[in-house]
């Protein structure tokens, strides 16, 4: 975890588990009470794992389906590619290629929107209008007709979705310790890839649909997955709460899920894991976007999120028509991409929950994307005429990678500082996890299938450049630490009174910041 070497050390080091100081009330607007952050507050880690649990049970599982409902319409694209949609609307799949590229920027720009708009509207809110939106858009793939509705829908598509992980990361940080984050955000989209691997197996069944009413077997699909998103988006509005002293109303029940002192510890264990939280409703300032803009390290993380994320993109997009080119047909190659996405979910848990057990970062990613890399390199060099199961089981290797951009988005953020530059690198790191589509839509060209053995290449280059860099981002945080330590302790004890009073003002850029490695 990053964190400072300050006065506030000192109060972890004065009791086994409990805190101790004098009762000093202060006002903070993410709880929305003000008493709820008290400076000095005596509670045990028992009580404070009580409230943690009530999180989990009550709050997160409700945030893993509206993540579950937006990977489910992510992945019916896929699924739709593999029942013909090229064909049936006129166009091959270099269209598909230009729809995602343009998906991809419509997508990136507006998570920055989906940031901002959260700190605006709220994200409690602001989640549910856009879930309403994009399940629209979904039914209105069954209107598409021809190539310029297929590229109008996919822009809308984009818009709609953009916001929604920003907002998200922005409400769990309201929630949750900076230690406690990569775990969930590993569920977060572990649950993603057990949407895919349901959408794949309701695919296998709705596409079976064509003909009926008139509508291709993709067309249903949409529809389905569309009505499924109005049905949560409708629940999840009456059901998220705006904070920890807002949970009494709506769906949530009759009955507040905290008592008084429990919302106390619930705002207090967070601000005092990370002091800027104290303003976690503030809004983003000029200032903020010149310090996420100045930062090498957040530079590295978005890079990271470019390159590691690059070569799922056609294996995202390709993975059920991959499969159908091994000779099995639309449906079976549907139901096939169920068991990697399932292991894939498995395996990314593991190695984040491991990460946050061993507070290390840089070796857990590099691990990830070096697991892809040995997947693509099967599939590379795979003989044509190798079985179909030898060529599934390379297909289940790759796609089954423990998926490391949580990893990396728990990271930057614990390694960020201020609430406001924070908020930035959030939108920031979006944008970058999907404006990579742009370039990585090009990689699988028509005349390269069906094996893609020149995507497959280029595929290979990104995973072992982006196992690289997972160890660079590593040694230089490592650096920063070693050259702040030493700038520190060069100071006289005035000097570092002073550093120690700044250093929520400074952000990570105090000499008393520590950075995760």
């Amino acid at each position: 975890m990053a964190h400072r070497h300050s006065a506030l050390d000192e109060l972890d080091s004065k009791s086994n588990g409990a805190w101790t100081d004098t009762q000093t009330a202060t006002q903070t607007v993410s709880s929305g009470e003000p008493d709820a952050y008290v400076e000095g507050l005596d509670y045990t880690k028992e009580e404070e794992a009580k409230v943690v649990r009530i999180l989990d049970t009550r709050l997160f599982p409700w945030i893993l389906l509206t993540t579950f409902v937006l990977n489910m319409d992510r992945t019916n694209h896929s699924n739709a590619i593999s029942d013909n949609l090229p064909a049936d609307l006129g166009f091959t799949i270099n269209t598909v290629n230009t729809g995602t590229a343009i998906y991809g920027v419509a997508f990136s720009i507006f998570c920055f929107s989906g940031a901002v708009m959260a700190k605006i509207v709220g994200p409690a809110r602001w989640i549910p209008i856009l879930m309403f939106a994009w399940g629209l858009v979904t039914m209105a793939h069954a209107l598409i007709k021809d190539k310029a509705g297929y590229l109008t829908v996919r822009v809308f598509i984009a818009i709609t979705e953009g916001g929604v992980i920003p907002a998200t990361l922005i409400y769990l940080g309201g929630f949750y310790k900076g230690t406690e984050l990569s775990t969930r955000l590993g569920w977060f989209w572990g649950v993603q890839a057990i949407a895919s691997a349901v959408s794949g197996l309701m695919a296998s069944g709705l596409l079976q649909l064509r003909g009926r009413s008139g509508l291709e077997g993709w067309k249903w699909l949409f529809l389905v997955d569309g009505i499924i998103t109005i049905v949560v988006a409708v629940i999840i509005w009456f059901y998220l709460p705006k904070n920890v002293a807002s949970t009494k109303g709506g769906l949530r029940g009759f009955k507040s899920w905290f008592t008084p002192r429990q919302v106390q510890i619930a705002v207090t264990r967070v601000i005092r894991d990370d002091l800027s939280k104290r303003e976690y409703e503030k809004r983003v300032t000029r200032a903020d976007f010149i310090d996420a803009a100045t930062d090498l390290g957040l530079w590295g993380h978005l890079l990271l999120s470019n390159v590691t994320l690059t070569p799922t993109n056609p294996l995202g997009t390709y993975l059920p028509t991959v499969i159908k080119s091994f000779h099995f047909n639309v449906f079976v190659s549907n139901a096939l991409t169920a068991p990697p996405y399932v292991l894939q979910c498995i395996f990314m848990v593991i190695v984040i929950r491991h990460s946050d057990k061993v507070r290390e970062r840089g070796f857990h990613g590099a691990f990830g994307s070096a697991w892809q890399l040995v997947g693509w390199i099967l599939l590379r060099t795979m003989p044509d005429k190798a079985s179909r199961g030898v060529k599934y089981f390379g297909a289940v290797v790759v796609a089954s990678w423990p998926y490391n951009h949580p990893l990396n988005i728990g990271w930057m953020s614990e390694n960020t500082g201020s609430i406001g530059k924070r908020t930035v690198a959030s939108g920031a790191v979006i944008f970058a996890a999907n404006i990579y589509q742009v370039w990585a839509s090009q990689i699988y060209q028509a005349d390269d299938a069906p094996l893609f053995k020149r995507g497959n290449s280029i595929n290979i280059a990104f995973a072992g450049f982006a196992t690289i860099m997972w160890v660079v981002q590593k040694y230089y945080y490592r650096r920063l630490n070693g050259k702040n330590g030493r700038a520190y302790a060069a100071l006289n004890e005035e000097a570092k009174a002073q550093e120690d009073r700044e250093a929520e003002k400074k952000g990570n850029r105090s000499l008393t910041f520590r950075f995760t490695t």
